[in-house]
């Protein structure tokens, strides 16, 4: 987030690939979808904001790209690392760390889900926040090939990256600053992610 901020209050917007760094922006994503801590869906906001403050649709297109290649990708290796965790005796550290992410009650229902929808609910598991983690490791324990894995997520990303795309484009249309549109959009997406958790952390702690 820093980095894009900084990027979109120093550059000038006629220039989005010196303000963004596409580059930049694939590889933060990319770590984002292996190490899922990184808010990956408020840089692609952000780098839209940037682009849409440009006013040119090639440079939408690119950070959509971008970002869905990216995401894809990082999906795959993970998905990957996770079936050799499985095949191993030992397990392995990124087995383990979707283990951790994944608490038994969404486990259980991204594996009922997962029953009844097939691979389809990978596409709404990316667009619900904290919902990828626990359909991935419900893939890995039903042992889902990679590549039926694969055709399921090639929609799931192309989604994600449309939806927090169109975020971004929303909050660049409502200031004139590339900056203020930044904030408003990495202010959004972040109050998307944590309100799920949020609202169970109320539910377990009502009086019944």
């Amino acid at each position: 987030m820093t980095f894009l901020t900084v990027a979109a209050t120093t550059v000038p917007p006629e220039s989005t690939q010196q303000a963004i760094g596409y580059p930049s922006l694939f590889l933060l994503v990319l770590i984002g979808a292996l190490v899922p801590v990184v808010p990956t869906g408020a840089l692609v906001s952000s780098a839209a904001v940037v682009a849409f403050h440009q006013s040119a649709p090639f440079a939408l297109l690119l950070v959509f790209g971008v970002s869905a290649t990216a995401a894809f990708l990082g999906d795959i290796t993970l998905y990957w690392l996770g079936q050799r965790g499985m095949r191993s005796k030992n397990g392995s550290r990124w087995l383990e760390t979707l283990r951790d992410r994944a608490p038994e009650d969404r486990l259980a229902q991204a594996q009922e889900k997962l029953r009844d929808h097939g691979i389809t609910v990978l596409v709404l598991s990316r667009l619900v926040p904290a919902g990828r983690i626990p359909v991935m490791l419900a893939c890995l324990l039903a042992k889902t090939p990679l590549r039926t894995f694969a055709r399921g997520d090639v929609p799931a990303c192309l989604a994600w990256a449309a939806t927090y795309q169109v975020i971004g484009i929303l909050g660049g249309s409502l200031f004139d600053e590339p900056w203020e549109g930044v904030v408003a959009a990495v202010a959004l997406t972040l109050a998307i992610s944590v309100t799920p958790s949020l609202w169970r952390k109320v539910r377990r702690t009502a009086p019944r």
